[in-house]
């Protein structure tokens, strides 16, 4: 595994098992969560690609597994993905228990 995608996996694995929590019910609400990380992987990784191909950055090849989509890493695109989940979810969580209080 990358160091990248120890990262990731690392960043998902509590709020990925958090999401089952039962009364938070964030589980039940994929439609609305796809939709907004679809949106954010199409924006910031749109912007992402046109910043790699003008050479603005790079990554390092000994801290990826290697095979790219549309000029990313793999594992960047799972950044869009992953970190997104983790901010939603992270909001949701926050928006839950201020109701409680």
């Amino acid at each position: 595994m990358s160091e990248y995608s120890l990262i990731l996996f690392f960043s998902l694995i509590g709020p990925l098992f958090l999401s089952f929590y039962p009364p938070l019910n964030f589980y039940r609400h994929l439609k609305p969560l796809f939709l907004s990380i679809f949106f954010i992987l199409i924006l910031f990784g749109g912007w992402d690609v046109w910043a790699t191909r003008r050479g603005h950055w790079s990554f390092d090849p000994q801290s990826i597994w290697g095979p790219e989509i549309w000029n990313l890493p793999v594992e960047e695109v799972l950044f869009f993905l992953v970190i997104s989940f983790c901010s939603i979810f992270s909001w949701e969580v926050i928006v839950f228990f201020k109701k409680k209080l």
